[in-house]
């Protein structure tokens, strides 16, 4: 497997687990109150760490197929078991009856279970000489499957759930050689999860900007699938409006899934509905699309309030500011 160029912040490549002797795990909390407080986050160890980890991935995965070889480790294995184990506990909590088209109940109750087992859960991934750190990498967990009283998902949830691996890579339950199976299994299973809950319990889009937005729900998979068609011989950004194409090329690429459960969930005509994605279709390479939507995950999502004022921090994710 092709070594990825080295970031900032955490990554995978971060063999060796940098945890201080002196680090004294924490559960996180929200640091981000008012608009003011944006600044902190932009300089905080957070941010670099977060977006370093992102940014490693997206040069990870770079050219790369979703069904290409590579390593599955036994910490991968128990992450797609917790992943299984949560898929299931929705078969087992039905949609109850109720007046609302929207927002079904029923994901309350499915959530509260979660919250109940988290830590357990967490305890099959961490090892129990880490075990001091499952209450603070659990929270990350806990927030990342949508919020159970708007009964809503969007991109701080999925920004949640990155930490929650930005977390395990730093306390080295992942490794450097987990690089591609953290996106190609443990977050595309994560995908496929919050897909079933959105339909399931018909969860509102957080935050959502409508047909202006890029998406209801996601980015990052939009991030990491543009990387993976960097150079891609015959596919251009141009090719992803076409239906066809997009279900020849779903198995192998993650935007092309995107755009597939899109136009699974959507009627009407594709410019419409998704007017943000149908722009970036007359984007000439996939690499001048994967490097537009890095900025503007950064401008939409990293650096907006609504989103970041829900981000919690701990020892592991710190509010305190990089030292220069």
């Amino acid at each position: 497997m092709a070594e990825a160029e080295q970031q900032p912040g955490s990554s995978p490549e971060d063999d060796v687990p940098h945890i201080p002797a002196n680090l004294s795990f924490m559960v996180p909390k929200k640091e981000i109150h008012m608009v003011p407080d944006m600044g902190k986050w932009k300089r905080s160890q957070a941010y670099v760490d977060y977006i370093g980890f992102i940014l490693s991935l997206n040069e990870g995965v770079k050219g790369k197929k979703l069904r290409c070889e590579y390593k599955v480790s036994e910490s991968i294995e128990n992450l797609l078991a917790l992943l299984n184990t949560l898929d299931r506990w929705i078969d087992e909590t039905p949609p109850i009856d109720q007046p609302s088209r929207f927002g079904n109940k029923a994901f309350r109750l499915w959530y509260t279970k979660l919250h109940q087992e988290a830590e357990n859960l967490l305890c099959s991934v961490i090892p129990p000489a880490l075990g001091a750190a499952v209450p603070e990498v659990a929270l990350y967990l806990k927030e990342a499957v949508g919020n159970s009283t708007r009964i809503d998902y969007g991109t701080g949830h999925e920004a949640a759930f990155a930490a929650f691996l930005c977390c395990l890579c730093k306390i080295g339950v992942l490794r450097v050689d987990d690089q591609l199976a953290i996106v190609f299994r443990v977050f595309d299973r994560y995908l496929k999860l919050m897909r079933k809950l959105q339909k399931t319990y018909r969860m509102e889009p957080a935050g959502s900007q409508g047909v202006w937005g890029l998406d209801d729900f996601q980015f990052l998979p939009f991030i990491w699938g543009s990387s993976q068609l960097v150079d891609h011989p015959t596919l251009e950004p141009r090719h992803f409006v076409d239906e066809k194409i997009v279900n020849e090329h779903h198995k192998d690429y993650m935007f092309m899934e995107c755009i597939k459960f899109i136009n699974e969930m959507k009627t009407g005509p594709f410019a419409e509905h998704s007017n943000q994605l149908w722009n970036i279709s007359a984007v000439t390479t996939w690499s001048k699309v994967n490097q537009g939507l890095i900025r503007m995950y950064k401008a939409e999502c990293l650096e907006k309030f609504p989103v970041i004022q829900h981000f919690k921090f701990g020892s592991l994710l710190p509010i305190l500011s990089v030292k220069p």
